[in-house]
């Protein structure tokens, strides 16, 4: 019989709960550079034990496309190492018609997480999902009313943003979202400056925080800096982008590059095990089988001495160093059929059928199947032994 797992984790149980240090290149505009977003994250992070080495290239209103040839850009990308790189788009571009989206923002967007793989092959890409205008879009309202409206055009950048991170195997670190559910439920918080496009401090500490529970997929509650905000606003800020990031990881794609361990494994009988493996992106595997023997096979039989329950560890593990765990238990192996000791009853099989001595006393023996159902019941005397062919038992 062939048995298949499915594992539920709760993915924070994966995130370890230590002190991490991560290296972060931050890729936009101004959006990103005002207030300095990098900075105000990076000290987010440090307040709750985590080290971010950040550095960013943010020109004003700069395009995927330009970043594509930017000078200060590419070098960043080209120096490697890094584990988390963000990439945010031109305010505007992702909100206008699907075409357009198509031909000037998403081959950008592929060439530049190509790029930084090619240098950085364990890095994270993630895109950093804007938020729609205070008011709409005025000057492409006329162009394309979808984005008349705040709410308009925040949807055009979720269906953007997603598709973008869907498209390149990267995360969304869903900002947009985060904003979206603060104007719904905090109103009197102001999250842009003046001119009801680019972010105040309480917008820039919003995203940070998106960013640090992306990143490292824990809660940012409890974070003792809060800028230049009232902790009471900084603690509301908080609460909701880590109710957003992580209520909903696989809906933003965070994770979706995880080792995922899924063992199956055949009873053969007799002792005999076939184990294989359908794990999701790996590349080794690590098997302890429960009786001191391992493996690093993808498929394997192994066979057991003894009878027993047995629990197998199986580990799949990626380029990255990234692992996943999964424990599993085998009830009741069985080698053989064992002599049956101490009446004085020896029993002892093999393909052709059984072969019964009895040196204690007469007794009354009885065969039964796996329904126990009665398949021989029969006088045996002392000393005696007899031999009962397989083709004996009836098929039912």
């Amino acid at each position: 019989m062939k048995h298949f797992f499915t594992f539920i984790v709760f993915l924070g149980s994966l995130i370890p709960a230590v002190a991490q240090t991560s290296h972060v290149l931050f890729i936009g505009n101004s959006y990103t550079g005002v207030n300095d977003l990098p900075e105000m994250t990076r000290q987010l992070a440090l307040s709750l034990g985590d080290t971010l080495i950040v550095s960013t290239s943010n020109p004003g209103g700069v395009t995927f496309q330009g970043h594509t040839t930017n000078a200060t850009t590419q070098n960043l990308i080209d120096q490697g190492g890094w584990d988390h790189v963000v990439l945010q788009e031109q305010s505007q571009l992702p909100s206008f018609p699907p075409g357009q989206v198509a031909t000037a923002c998403f081959p950008y967007a592929t060439e530049l997480v190509d790029s930084i793989l090619a240098h950085s092959p364990c890095a994270q890409a993630v895109f950093y999902m804007t938020w729609g205008r205070e008011n709409g879009d005025a000057d492409n309202c006329a162009f394309w009313p979808p984005v008349c409206t705040y709410e308009g055009m925040q949807e055009q950048l979720r269906i953007s943003y997603l598709q973008m991170a869907q498209d390149n195997n990267a995360a969304c670190a869903p900002a947009g979202m985060v904003w979206k559910r603060v104007r719904e439920e905090f109103p009197a918080i102001g999250l842009y400056a003046s001119d009801g496009s680019h972010p105040s401090v309480a917008g820039s500490y919003l995203v940070a925080c998106t960013m640090y529970s992306t990143f490292f997929r824990r809660s940012t509650v409890g974070a003792t800096f809060s800028s230049t905000l009232d902790a009471t606003i900084a603690a509301t800020l908080q609460q909701v982008a880590s109710s957003v990031v992580l209520d909903s990881l696989s809906t933003w794609n965070i994770g979706a590059n995880d080792p995922v361990a899924l063992p199956e494994y055949s009873d053969l009988g007799n002792g005999e095990v076939t184990f294989t493996e359908n794990s999701t992106n790996t590349t080794g595997n690590f098997w302890d089988l429960g009786d001191g023997s391992t493996s690093t096979e993808s498929s394997f039989t192994h066979s057991y001495d003894s009878n027993g329950d047995y629990t197998v560890t199986y580990i799949a593990t990626d380029d990255c160093g990234r692992s996943d765990t999964s424990d599993f238990s085998l009830p009741g192996i069985v080698v053989g059929i064992q002599e049956q000791q101490g009446t004085g009853f020896y029993v002892t099989g093999d393909a052709e059928g059984l072969s019964i001595s009895n040196s204690g006393d007469a007794g009354t023996l009885q065969v039964f199947d796996l329904q126990g159902r009665v398949l021989r019941s029969e006088r045996m005397e002392a000393p005696s032994s007899q031999r009962i062919a397989m083709s004996y038992f009836p098929c039912r």
